[in-house]
């Protein structure tokens, strides 16, 4: 395990290690969603990330500040050390919260960005820093629209998907991804991190939310799956991606005011896509 310069947080090659009650709790949790529930879930998946955004407007998250310095990929875009005019995919975009810092760092990034949820998008679009000469919004259900509608294909230089592959099925993972794959030029990567097993929101969940091994239901309805780097490699390279980085990140969250600490777990990576893609 080597630190990173962040307190609280090193990279890891390997799971974190359970404690004993933690084994038990997971052991315990067999049970899983009736399969008349699943699919009723499925089918309102974006009417729950509708519903989320609603509730939450643009304050749920906080802006996503750390991106250019946990990829380096990002702050060369940002920074200009590439030639021409940068394209980055956001994959996911939510209200923006990644996505405008990114355009303020950076005055010649252009940026497609879409979300499954139509009131996200239009949040991206009445933000005071939207401007469609630089940001090309739109909503997209990756497991099913077809991204060349709104992007050249092998257009893309970097796609970003922070938090967003886990909120689809497991079973439709590898179409979303064969469809990002479609508009990343030759040589072009996807920068991933999302929720890594184990991570203390998976070890929170009561009886009664379990999907399927590793994929659980939230109160409101909405999902999560909780990635090995293993089963993240297996759906890239599936897709057509090659891995350049793959760990976990191991994070200690503390609580001042409860004076409590817990143990989160992300997955980082970095998938590229061949200069010769491979023959199918």
């Amino acid at each position: 395990m080597s630190h990173t310069d962040y307190p609280f947080q090193a990279t890891s090659s390997g799971l974190r290690e359970l404690t004993e009650v933690e084994k038990r709790k997971l052991a315990d949790d067999k049970q899983v969603v009736s399969e008349f529930k699943q699919n009723k879930l499925e089918k309102e998946a974006q009417r729950n990330w509708d519903l989320f955004y609603k509730r939450n407007s643009v304050n749920f998250f906080k802006d996503r500040h750390w991106t250019t310095r946990e990829f380096e990929e990002l702050a060369g875009i940002t920074e200009g050390s590439t030639s021409g005019t940068p394209v980055l995919l956001e994959v996911g975009c939510g209200v923006g919260n990644a996505l405008y810092p990114l355009i303020a760092e950076s005055k010649h990034l252009y940026v497609h960005a879409c979300d499954f949820s139509p009131r996200a998008v239009q949040f991206v679009k009445d933000n005071a820093a939207y401007d469609p000469q630089r940001i090309n919004a739109f909503q997209c259900d990756l497991t099913k629209d077809d991204l060349v509608a709104h992007i050249p294909e092998r257009n893309v230089d970097v796609v970003t998907m922070l938090f967003v592959l886990s909120a689809v099925h497991p079973d439709k993972m590898i179409e979303a991804l064969q469809n990002v794959y479609k508009v990343v030029r030759p040589g072009g990567c996807v920068l991933f991190r999302d929720y890594g097993l184990y991570d203390h929101a998976m070890l929170r969940f009561a009886k009664g939310h379990k999907l399927m091994d590793n994929f659980y239901v939230r109160q409101d309805g909405t999902r999560a799956y909780y990635f090995t780097k293993e089963f993240l490699n297996q759906l890239f390279v599936s897709a057509g991606f090659k891995e350049s980085t793959n760990d976990y990140v191991l994070r200690q969250t503390v609580n001042k005011k409860e004076g409590i600490s817990v143990p989160r777990v992300f997955v980082q990576a970095k998938f590229t896509k061949s200069d010769h893609p491979p023959h199918r």
